[in-house]
C-alpha cells in the first residue's frame, strides 16, 4: 500500500499534544472504512502543526479519514517512499502513534539538515570522506545518498547538527593544501503547505546556501539560527563561525549568483552590468551582497568565475585556453596568474 505523509496547520489557541491524541483516536476508528492505515504523528506545539504518516490507497483516502473523523483536514499531502522517509525522518520512537525522539522527547518532525560539499584538487585526500560519515553518524545523523557528490544529511536536534558541522569543518581545515569545502545547514519541515516532496522547502535552501558558499565556510539559515539560540546545550559552539543568511537575502543573492553564473562566459560582464539587471547603485550592490557573502561584488564575480574553471580544469575535457576564454577572460595567461593566486597551484598542476 502506498505510503502517505501530510501536515495540518492549526489555528487554534488551546491546540495541545491531548487535542491532537484525541484526533487521532477518531482517524483509528473509522480509517479501516477507507482501508488506511494511521501510522505515526508529529506534534510541534509552538508552530501548531501536525503531521500524519499513513499508508492508504490514495491522497483522497487518507484526507477522508480525517475529514469523517474530526473535521480536521490536511493542508497537504504527499506521496513518499520508505527509504526516503528513513532517511530524512531517522527511527525514532512512538508512544500510542506520537512520535518522540530517541531521548523520550515529543519529537516535532521538524529536521536540521546538513549539506557537504568537497573539493579535491589532487585527489589526495579522499579518506577524510570517510572520517566525515564518521562524524555523521557519531552526531546521530541520518545519510541521504545523493546522485550527485554532495553529502546530505538529517538531524533530529539542531544542536547534534551544529556540533556536527563544527567538528567536520575542523577536520577539514586540517588539510592544508588544494582542498576546499563548502557546508550548510538549514532546519525545516517534512512536508510543506505548497510542496509534492519530502523536505521539499528545506532541500532547496540548503542548496541554495550550499552554492553561495565560496569555500571553507559554515553557512546556516536563520531558522537554524533561532532553533540553537533555543539549546542551553550549546554554551560552548563558536556562533562566529557562522554566516547565517537572513530569509529575505534568499531570493535576492540566488538571484544574483543565477545572473553571474549564466553571463559569466561573455568577457564584457562586470560589475556594472551585473549592477543595472539587479537594478542596485554601486554601493547599494556593494553593501547588500558583501555582508551576504564576505565579498565585494566584483570580487564575487572573479571567485564564480575561478570556481567553475576549477571544475573544468578537473573534468579533463578542455585545454586551459578554452576554459579561459569559455568563462570570459581575455588572456589564458592573465587567467593562469589569478588561478594561481586563488587556489596557490597552476591549473596545469590539476590536469597532469
Amino acid at each position: 500500500m502506498p505510503l502517505f505523509m501530510d501536515i495540518h496547520v492549526v489555528n487554534d489557541d488551546n491546540f495541545s499534544v491531548e487535542e491532537v491524541a484525541r484526533a487521532h483516536t477518531k482517524d483509528l476508528a473509522i480509517q479501516d472504512r477507507f482501508a488506511v492505515k494511521q501510522l505515526k504523528y508529529w506534534v510541534n506545539i509552538e508552530q501548531k502543526t501536525i503531521f500524519c504518516l499513513m499508508t492508504g490507497p490514495n491522497k483522497e483516502s487518507c484526507d477522508a479519514v480525517h475529514r469523517e473523523s474530526h473535521g480536521g483536514t490536511a493542508c497537504n499531502i504527499i506521496s513518499v517512499s520508505d527509504d526516503e522517509f528513513g532517511n530524512y525522518m531517522g527511527k525514532g520512537e512512538s508512544l500510542n502513534d506520537l512520535a518522540h525522539t530517541l531521548s523520550g522527547k515529543i519529537d516535532t518532525g521538524y529536521r536540521t539538515l546538513l549539506m557537504v560539499n568537497t573539493f579535491d584538487f589532487l585527489d589526495k585526500n579522499s579518506h577524510y570522506l570517510k572520517k566525515v560519515y564518521q562524524l555523521i553518524n557519531k552526531y546521530n545523523g541520518n545519510i541521504s545518498l545523493q546522485p550527485n557528490k554532495s553529502i546530505v544529511a538529517s538531524f533530529t536536534l539542531a544542536s547534534d547538527a551544529i556540533f556536527c558541522v563544527n567538528a567536520i569543518a575542523d577536520l577539514l581545515n586540517t588539510i592544508e593544501h588544494n582542498y576546499e569545502y563548502r557546508l550548510s545547514l538549514v532546519t525545516g519541515k517534512p512536508v510543506d503547505i505548497n510542496g509534492k516532496h519530502l523536505f521539499e522547502e528545506a532541500k532547496i535552501r540548503v542548496n541554495v546556501l550550499n552554492n553561495i558558499s565560496l569555500g571553507n565556510a559554515i553557512y546556516i539559515d536563520l531558522e537554524t539560527k533561532l532553533m540553537i539560540e533555543k539549546e542551553s546545550s550549546l554554551m560552548d559552539v563558536d556562533l562566529e563561525k557562522l554566516n547565517v543568511l537572513h530569509t529575505n537575502d534568499f531570493v535576492f543573492i540566488e538571484n544574483v549568483f543565477s545572473i553571474i553564473n549564466s553571463e559569466m562566459h561573455k568577457s564584457d560582464f562586470d560589475l556594472e552590468k551585473l549592477n543595472t539587471t539587479i537594478g542596485l547603485s554601486k554601493s547599494q550592490s556593494h553593501k547588500r551582497i558583501k555582508s551576504i557573502t564576505g565579498s565585494a561584488p566584483g570580487r564575487l564575480i572573479q571567485k564564480l568565475r575561478l570556481q567553475r574553471a576549477l571544475g573544468l580544469v578537473k573534468d579533463r575535457t578542455k585545454t586551459i585556453a578554452e576554459i579561459a576564454y569559455d568563462l570570459g577572460f581575455n588572456s589564458p595567461t592573465y587567467f593562469t596568474r589569478v588561478f594561481k593566486k586563488e587556489f596557490k597551484l597552476l591549473p596545469t598542476s590539476i590536469v597532469k
